[in-house]
Order: structure tokens, then sequence, then C-alpha cells
């Protein structure tokens, strides 16, 4: 009887075993899709081509002076290629980084974007411009982010990134540059944005291009907006 009793309460703890490992599978996999569900996959992936650039309203503490400044709805931008079978955003942030397609996208306002390409780009965009595009690109990777926009290539901001990779690649120029003076730098909060970058000594003559400009520039057409 005592070695049945033994038995039966070795089976036991072993259910009891096996139904707490269940338990804690369905619990982590529940934690694993919970934090999956955290960024949202994108439903664009079927028309994004390499070399697109995207647009977003950023979270950012500048985000604010730089759509007033520029009188633009978007304040950051970056470039995409694909690596395998997922997207990537190449981006001037701190540091400058490749970032997956939807953690890119999930960091906007409201997860908004916008995604232009180049109007030519089937002609243009060769395998060989590609891979030089990457190539100019590589050599910004893990640059500091210039938070004072200066035109050399010691630090870096999103749209100068895409400008010198597009112009040094192909020899195309997206946007029109700007001077730091041809902004609207009246407003308080850009004043205040500039008093903390700059004090007293704002170079209104530093050559700039903006996320606006490369926006507004004839050479891209949409080919989503969301």
């Amino acid at each position: 009887m005592r070695k049945l009793i033994i038995i039966l309460g070795l089976i036991g703890l072993t259910v009891l075993g096996l139904f707490y490992a269940k338990l804690k599978f369905y619990d982590s996999k529940y934690r694993l899709d919970s934090a999956k569900s955290e960024v949202k996959p994108t439903t664009c992936n079927e028309i994004i081509k390499n070399g697109d650039i995207i647009f977003q309203t950023s979270l950012s503490g500048q985000s604010k002076a730089i759509q007033l400044a520029t009188k633009s709805k978007y304040s950051h931008c970056g470039l995409i290629f694909k690596d395998g079978n997922d997207f990537y955003v190449f981006e001037a942030v701190q540091p400058v980084k490749w970032t997956p397609l939807n953690r890119w996208i999930a960091r906007g306002q409201d997860g908004r974007y916008v995604i232009k390409r180049l109007k030519n780009a089937d002609q243009v965009l060769t395998f060989a411009t590609l891979l030089k595009m990457k190539q100019v690109g590589n050599k910004f990777n893990g640059k500091n982010y210039d938070l004072t926009f200066e035109w050399s290539d010691e630090k870096i901001y999103c749209s100068e990134l895409i400008w010198k990779i597009y112009q040094r690649a192909t020899g195309i120029e997206i946007g029109k540059l700007q001077k730091l003076s041809d902004f609207d730098l009246t407003n308080e909060a850009v004043k205040k944005k500039m008093k903390e970058r700059y004090g007293d000594k704002i170079p209104l003559d530093e050559i700039v291009i903006s996320p606006e400009a490369i926006f507004d520039s004839e050479l891209l057409i949409t080919v989503k907006s969301n």
C-alpha cells in the first residue's frame, strides 16, 4: 500500500510539473506575442523599393522648431533599403544607424509617414548605383547627429544624409540647398532652440538642406502616404 501511495504521488507531481511547464510556455508566448504587437507590421512592403525616401513627424524635442522654421509638416526622413527579407531605414539620429522599418514608423507621430521615390528610379537606381549609395552611406554610419546643422561630414543630420548620399552616388541633387537665414526664425520656440544650439552667434550663412526641401523636390513622386 505504501509503495502504491508513493507511485501515485510521483505521478501527481509529474502531471503538476507538466501543467506548470505548459502554463509557463503559454505565458511566455503570450508575452512574446504582446511584445511583437507593440510594433505593427507595415502593409506597404510590396510597393517599397531600395532607395525610397520616407518622411515622418518626429516626436523629438527639436521637431516643433524644425516644423515652424521650415513651414513643414514633416521633420524627419531616412533612406529605405532591403536586407534579406526585411526593410530598414538608414537615418541620422544619435548616432547614424540602420533602423527596422516598422520600428521607424512606430516612432513617429501617430505612426504616420510618406514614402517618395525618384521619378526615374528604374533607370537611375541600378544595382551598381544602389551599391554605391550604400558604400557612401557606410562612411556616415555611426557618426554623431549634427545638432548645429553644419555642412560638413564630421557630424550629420537626417536630410543632409539623404542629400549627400544621392548627390555623391548618382550626381542628383534632391532638394534645393538653402541658408539658415532663409528659414522663419521669428517664432519663440525656434528662437529658444536656436539660443540653446548657438548662443548669440547664429551662423545665418550656413548651408542647409531641410526635410521640407527634399519632400517638395520635383524629382520625386509619392508612392505611399499613411
